[in-house]
């Protein structure tokens, strides 16, 4: 796949966040990706953009130390300079819950970890191929 998009990576779990990175990495998706630790780090990251260097893909967890990734995915949803860019949970909760609230927020999809390269890859392409 020929892609060269900007990616956010939400992740405080610094394994699943190289996990993630080493998925990218493999298909060459990792030249232009951000990492975020916290709610509040994303926010930052996303506000201090011009529309033109913002990204064009949101990776998110779910459970975040400070603002939950479910709150994150709602401010991203209501901001319309941001409403646009698609968002991916890529969480550790397989609660119904969960998976049916962001999906009402506007989430284009719903990965429960450890996520596979396959099936991360198989979202993207969706995404940006539909």
């Amino acid at each position: 796949m020929d892609l060269d998009i900007r990616i956010l990576l939400v992740e405080d779990n610094q394994e699943d966040a190289a996990v993630t990175k080493r998925v990218l990495l493999h298909n060459k998706l990792d030249n232009n990706l951000i990492i975020a630790t916290s709610g509040k780090d994303a926010l930052a990251a996303l506000q201090n953009r011009s529309k033109e260097g913002l990204p064009q893909l949101i990776l998110l967890d779910i459970n975040l130390p400070d603002i939950s990734g479910i709150d994150l995915l709602r401010l991203i949803k209501k901001d319309e300079n941001l409403q646009e860019i698609p968002v991916v949970i890529l969480t550790g909760s397989n609660e119904d819950q969960d998976i049916q609230k962001s999906y009402d927020l506007g989430a284009g999809s719903y990965l429960v970890k450890p996520i596979s390269n396959k099936a991360l890859m198989l979202v993207i392409e969706k995404l940006f191929y539909p």
